[in-house]
This record gives structure tokens, sequence and C-alpha cells, in this order.
């Protein structure tokens, strides 16, 4: 079912042994959503996509009405999704509900960040 929403012709009937790893990505995030999970959780989730892949996902989650967590090194993908940004220190947890450009532009907070890493 899913290859055939995936993939076109004879690509929908592959194994799933045989499928590249952004293949596999995409398989797994679309059944994660056809599940209608109040919750998902991604460890960058954006790595083995292409960038079609990348803009539909972001497409899916922007439209998600459930919480996301996720931890990514993908700027854009971070700054299309989050709207709270929790930053683990060796010191402390900040928590902030901004997006992720205002949270880096705040010379103030990355001050504060700076500190609780100078431990």
């Amino acid at each position: 079912f899913l290859g055939r929403m995936l993939f076109s012709g004879e690509e929908a009937t592959k194994k799933a042994k045989v499928l590249s790893g952004g293949e596999k990505v995409r398989c797994m995030l679309s059944r994660m959503m056809l599940t209608n999970a109040n919750v998902l959780l991604f460890d960058n989730p954006t790595d083995h996509l292409d960038l079609e892949s990348i803009t539909s996902l972001n497409k899916a989650l922007t439209s998600f009405k459930g919480t996301i967590l996720f931890g990514a090194h993908d700027h854009e993908f971070i700054q299309t999704i989050a709207n709270r940004i929790i930053e683990i220190t060796p010191t402390g947890i900040i928590d902030k509900l901004m997006e992720y450009d205002d949270y880096i532009a705040d010379e103030e907070l990355q001050e504060k960040i700076k500190e609780m890493y100078n431990v």
C-alpha cells in the first residue's frame, strides 16, 4: 500500500530490503503519518532524503496537529517546523517559545547559552 502511495510503476512493488535509505525513510514517515499519532519523534528526519522529499515532509509536518519532537541539523527544516526551542546544556535547560532564527539572533540569549556551556 505504501509502495503504491510513494512510488510509481514497478518501483511500487520493491521489497523493503532493497529500498535505498531515503526510500525507507519516506516509507517510515508515511506510515507514521497514516497511524494518526498525536506525537511524532524524529532524529535528523531529513537525512537520506532528496530535496523533493524534504519539501513534502515540511509541508506535511507544518499541517500536523499533534506534537513533534525532533533533533536536526537542517536549518531550513528547523526554521520551518520548530516554534519552541529546547536546548539542554551541561548546567541547565533553555526553553523558549520562538522561531529558530530569532533564537539564534537573540544576542542576550546567546550570551547566556555560552555561559551555560563554559562550566
